[in-house]
């Protein structure tokens, strides 16, 4: 069975340099999230200033995913693959080092364009490397790295909850360590056949990877997955960024009750997605999508009638974390790599990721104006999304995964030695 089929070492030391940038990107954003009481404290922000914030956050991974996805797949994935986890390092060292709100923007700014341009090519990395029986546990396995990272920077919230800006340095500090860990490891990460790659990719004419997206080929798949991301993802970024925000300030939880609750649950989460990339390669990855999604959407129903109360979230967090790793960003990933062509994956999923990112960036703008006017009319509309992604997911699952199926067996122009 394909799904059991042992995966050699390297492979899997690849997968987990490359989910380091799902690692980064949860953890930079949601360190935001973290913070953000306490920065709106300490430089005297308004809920203006507070949303533009996590707006310039998530507009910089939008802007970053667009530009790093295209630029790595016209002068070659493996150079860019290395020096966009140096540049989120100095924008992080900036983040923690900020004396005022313009410092620490200026950081925001460095950090996110560098997240968001190692999410496409870090996973169009490992899935190159990546053989067709192994390719969706690898890609899955960054969703791991994902929960991580949001799992560290709510454990450093929560630990840290009562030194104020001291413990909100020590949260974005760790983010600039691993980032420059990972980059020293990912300069001596080899992969065969890298020399070859590089150079077919540098010889192809500058147009050509532009020009195989307009195919059916590759729209089909990139606007489904992108209708998938979007409508799901404004729900996910929403409590990824303003969870802690939302319980303080709507939910009357003081701030370390509020970190406490999400720390509480990410263990679920942790777990479920590990459970998610053993049948990541098997029939079960997309069955199970279908009750995770229908739990999923009653989570948000029973946050949405309780208008935000503290019993309703706290019901909300517990259906959410054991829905979320079976209908959520994991399996859009691993659709994305199924679904796209081999060589645009880095600049179709680089858009899909820009595009819905750039939404992201608009609704954070306006979430705490709008969690401050009506909470319930913000988790009704995040509810609705939510529906609109279990439609757009069962779409992919009936109709592109199994005409991507025949295609699977592409052979990767990345390779990295079994042995």
């Amino acid at each position: 069975m394909a799904g059991t089929r042992p995966i050699p070492k390297p492979l899997w030391k690849a997968a987990a340099l490359s989910g380091m940038a799902s690692y980064l990107d949860a953890g930079l954003i949601v360190s935001i999230s973290v913070n953000l009481a306490i920065y709106r404290d300490s430089y005297d922000m308004g809920v203006w200033m507070a949303g533009a914030i996590s707006a310039i956050v998530t507009g910089c991974i939008a802007v970053g995913s667009l530009v790093g996805g295209r630029l790595a797949d016209l002068f070659g994935r493996r150079r860019v693959y290395n020096w966009d986890i140096f540049c989120f390092a100095l924008g992080a060292i900036v983040i923690t080092l900020a004396p005022d709100d313009i410092t620490l923007l200026t950081g925001v700014l460095i950090a996110g364009l560098a997240a968001g341009a190692d999410l496409p090519t870090s996973l169009a990395v490992v899935s190159d490397a990546a053989p067709s029986w192994a390719r969706g546990r690898l890609v899955a396995f960054t969703q791991v790295m994902w929960m991580l990272g949001i799992a560290v920077a709510i454990f450093l919230g929560f630990v840290l909850s009562t030194t104020g800006m001291t413990g909100a340095r020590l949260i974005t500090g760790q983010l600039a360590v691993a980032a420059l860990v990972t980059w020293a490891l990912r300069s001596r990460l080899k992969l065969s056949d890298e020399q070859d790659t590089e150079e077919k990719t540098a010889a192809a004419p500058p147009g050509s990877a532009l020009k195989n997206i307009r195919t059916r080929a590759a729209l089909l798949p990139m606007t489904a997955t992108f209708v998938f991301y979007v409508t799901w993802g404004l729900g996910a970024n929403t409590f990824g960024q303003f969870g802690t925000y939302l319980l303080v300030t709507v939910s009357d939880a003081s701030q370390s009750l509020a970190t406490g609750i999400n720390l509480a649950f990410i263990p679920i989460g942790v777990l479920l997605t590990f459970a998610f990339v053993r049948v990541a390669d098997t029939p079960w990855r997309d069955r199970l999508f279908h009750v995770a999604a229908v739990v999923q959407i009653l989570a948000f129903v029973i946050a949405s009638l309780t208008a935000g109360a503290l019993v309703g979230m706290l019901v909300f967090f517990v259906l959410y974390q054991l829905s979320n790793p079976f209908a959520g960003e994991a399996n859009y990933k691993v659709w994305s790599q199924l679904t796209l062509p081999a060589d645009t994956r880095g600049t179709t999923q680089g858009l899909t990721y820009a595009l819905a990112r750039g939404v992201f960036a608009v609704a954070a703008f306006f979430t705490p104006a709008l969690a401050d006017y009506s909470p319930a009319v913000l988790l009704w509309t995040i509810t609705a999304c939510m529906t609109a992604a279990a439609f757009a997911g069962v779409f992919i699952i009936r109709v592109l995964v199994p005409r991507a199926t025949g295609a699977a067996q592409d052979r990767a122009d990345l390779r990295v030695p079994s042995t």
